[in-house]
């Protein structure tokens, strides 16, 4: 269960999850209804075989949410709309207004509902309880923020903002760069991108790339400013950083996997569970480096 993405939410670390799992219960995940679009709703971390709806170890906590989404292409209705109003305009002999039109376009998308195939979905998030942190498995904001809404849904309050810094992200990217000091445990990775202070300016994305050669150096004295900035923490984890504050291309890399892959263990629960707690720990280790390296700022209590 190893997430890809990062999207990470503050709240108050005081947050009362004492009757999580029955407020999680009234808020599961049911089937898509035959005339709706999609369904949304918690699910077993650990897959459908199982009952509970969160995982904990310590205060680390493993939610899922999952969704069923009906397919109904637009270019399908807009075809069999033309011909419902060929075949209309045919009969009557003039063309159909605006309201018909639409009349007809409603009609044909809940003719077509219950016919639909339904694509399943899952994104997951850990609640960091020490830190007040809600880390989603997503680079989409939208996907994110439908998670913690799903959240707050099922608590009833969940104050949850999206990170944010006291300091210009782009600023302290650049200048890792430029050589300036990296908080103790970080390292430069092969991978940025910088673009113009100008709006729509150049935008340069570098990748396998030397960063501290003299090709980026040219971008930084023509004044382009760092946006993506690829990094590893120790022998752990390897990530691209955006100024937006997202994780992406987050990777746990051979100096945190190895003890995992040493350990034998007969049944997907331990070893889910396992992995649960490797990531949490590794997530923890990593916020606390950019914490005060970004001045990211704190939830109220």
């Amino acid at each position: 269960m190893f997430f890809r993405n990062l999207t990470l939410f503050r709240f108050a670390p005081s947050l009362d999850l004492s009757d999580l799992e029955s407020r999680l219960a009234a808020c599961m995940l049911k089937p898509v209804g035959a005339l709706e679009l999609s369904s949304r709703g918690f699910i077993p971390p650990f897959g459908r075989d199982a009952e509970a709806l969160s995982h904990r170890i310590g205060d680390a906590i493993w939610l899922s949410v999952g969704s069923e989404e009906k397919l109904l292409p637009g270019a399908v209705v807009n075809d069999l709309l033309q011909k419902k109003l060929a075949e209309l305009e045919r009969k009557e002999g003039r063309r159909p207004g605006g309201r018909t039109r639409k009349r007809l376009k409603e009609d044909l998308v809940h003719e077509l509902l219950p016919r639909a195939f339904v694509r399943p979905g899952r994104t997951d998030a850990i609640l960091d309880l020490e830190h007040g942190l809600c880390v989603v498995d997503s680079s989409s904001r939208k996907q994110a923020e439908n998670v913690v809404s799903e959240i707050r849904n099922a608590l009833g309050s969940f104050p949850a903002l999206p990170l944010n810094a006291e300091v210009a992200p782009r600023a302290v990217l650049t200048g890792w760069i430029a050589g300036e000091p990296l908080p103790d445990g970080l390292s430069l990775g092969d991978e940025c991108e910088l673009k113009d202070a100008a709006d729509k300016g150049a935008v340069v994305k570098c990748q396998r790339q030397e960063l501290t050669g003299d090709e980026i150096g040219k971008h930084l004295e023509a004044g382009k400013q760092v946006t993506r900035l690829a990094l590893m923490l120790d022998d752990h984890v390897s990530f691209v950083l955006g100024e937006d504050l997202v994780v992406r291309k987050f990777k746990l890399l051979d100096g945190a996997v190895d003890g995992l892959e040493s350990t034998e263990r007969d049944d997907l629960h331990a070893e889910l569970d396992a992995r649960f707690a490797l990531m949490a720990g590794e997530l923890k280790r990593l916020f606390a480096v950019l914490e005060p390296a970004l001045k990211l700022s704190k939830a109220e209590a």
